[in-house]
């Protein structure tokens, strides 16, 4: 296997369905240990090899607490990775795209926070339906180009979410 393994780092097994809260304590724990200034001190070599591994822990706890990054991950682990940026072959989510991007403009011409809010809820929802369908396929060799589709999407959605976040934001001020 050429990539490190995120899981081993925190002591846990390559799963998709993980205790965010215990992630984010492990993490705070293993961040204490490794930060470069508790070696501030040390020989140059030393303090080197610490940012190394804060680097490392950083960029594992990134991609396990993001589950389409967390996804892509394990799909990548258990066969080729996935390129960044693929196009869906999916007409039917193509069009959902698109209806999702057309009320997200609505939204914005009227400076709609209540829609805003209710159209959040709905994409929030479409994500954890992706995540449990995603969790239920990605073991299964047989079912992989479906865990590859379904990252895709969950990767469209991510993108989706931070436009909502920034539509807010400009509505808000």
């Amino acid at each position: 296997m050429g990539i490190p393994c995120h899981y081993a780092l925190f002591g846990l097994q390559p799963e998709f369905d993980i205790d965010l809260d215990g992630l984010a304590a492990r993490y705070r724990e293993l961040a204490r240990q490794v930060h470069p200034d508790r070696f501030a001190d040390s020989g140059e070599s030393e303090q080197r090899k610490a940012l190394e591994q804060a680097a490392n822990l950083n960029e594992a706890y990134q991609v396990l607490r993001s589950p389409s990054a967390r996804a892509r991950y394990l799909l990548a682990l258990n066969g080729p990775e996935l390129p960044l940026e693929v196009t869906v072959q999916d007409p039917e989510f193509l069009l959902q795209q698109m209806q999702w991007r057309e009320e997200l403009e609505e939204l914005q011409d009227e400076a709609d926070l209540e829609g805003v809010d209710a159209f959040k809820r709905r994409l929030r929802k479409a994500q954890q339906d992706l995540q449990g369908l995603f969790s239920d396929s990605w073991r299964d060799a047989a079912r992989r180009s479906d865990a590859e589709l379904l990252v895709r999407r969950m990767q469209f959605l991510d993108k989706l979410s931070q436009e909502v976040r920034q539509l807010e934001e400009r509505l808000d001020d």
